[in-house]
């Protein structure tokens, strides 16, 4: 895929620190999926971890669960309208045919370099991740921890562990913000704070 870029593990926190809503995709035995998670979040920095909710009634959580790993895809504003509809919609509703969710919402994917789940084209980001298993936490919260294996950026806005957002940014290329009810904000320009010290 073009424009796409490696992340040192050491600085791939630095996909998720601004808080954008993610595309968990997941895949077990030939079924994969894709849902909308806006609570995700990174954890640690050796090895990198990230956590993120995924409710039990999801058929994301299903294939989580049985293979053991999961991707964090960063969706941008060109994905809007899918990422809302991953976020409404269950695998286990999509009609039997030979087509999955990620088919259903026009989503086309690509390998991962070390787990089963597959990537979303047109995403910003990505983090490859493998369950760090913590039953307790799952069962009671929801809560999953992933450790990092693998990173990526889109370079055309995230290079040497930073996002270049600024106003000669592609629009279309900003992170998405969950709001509620359909409601969306874009990552705006950034802003470079240097300490007086």
């Amino acid at each position: 895929m073009s424009h796409l870029a490696y992340v040192e593990l050491a600085k791939s926190y630095r996909l998720l620190n601004h808080g954008p809503t993610v595309l968990v995709s997941s895949a077990d035995a030939g079924r994969r999926n894709v849902m909308a998670a806006s609570w995700s979040m990174p954890l640690d920095f050796q090895p990198p971890k990230v956590a993120v909710v995924i409710d039990k009634s999801t058929y994301t959580r299903e294939l989580v669960e049985a293979s053991g790993c999961f991707a964090l895809n960063v969706p941008c504003r060109a994905l809007a309208q899918a990422t809302l509809a991953a976020g409404n919609q269950s695998g286990r509703d999509i009609p039997d045919g030979g087509e999955d969710k990620i088919r259903a919402l026009g989503l086309r994917t690509f390998a991962a370099s070390q787990i089963g789940a597959p990537l979303i084209e047109g995403c910003v980001g990505w983090l490859e991740c493998r369950v760090l298993p913590e039953p307790r936490n799952q069962q009671a919260y929801d809560l999953f921890i992933g450790e990092v294996v693998a990173a990526w950026a889109d370079e055309r806005v995230f290079a040497n562990g930073h996002w270049l957002y600024d106003a000669g940014s592609d629009p279309a290329l900003r992170t998405l913000h969950y709001v509620a009810g359909g409601a969306f904000f874009t990552t705006g320009d950034g802003l470079d704070v240097r300490s007086p010290l």
